[in-house]
């Protein structure tokens, strides 16, 4: 049993604002343009929210290592 898992990082590649939808898009292998458009709905319907959500996200996740940024 392999002790590896995934980490959540915000993307220095997919990056419109900060890297969080391509990092999210990253994590859950989804197209990025889906997760950006995921969060402009969510902003439609609770804007407060999902600018809260992004900030925090923004702070908290790390961008992802540069090794790992090769790798692809």
């Amino acid at each position: 049993m392999s002790s590896e898992f995934k980490r959540f990082y915000r993307s220095p590649r997919d990056r419109m604002i900060a890297g969080v939808c391509g990092g999210l898009a990253m994590y859950f292998s989804l197209d990025p343009t889906l997760v950006r458009l995921g969060f402009v709905g969510a902003a439609f319907i609770h804007p407060a929210g999902a600018v809260l959500a992004y900030l925090v996200m923004k702070i908290v996740v790390p961008d992802e290592p540069l090794a790992d940024a090769s790798e692809g």
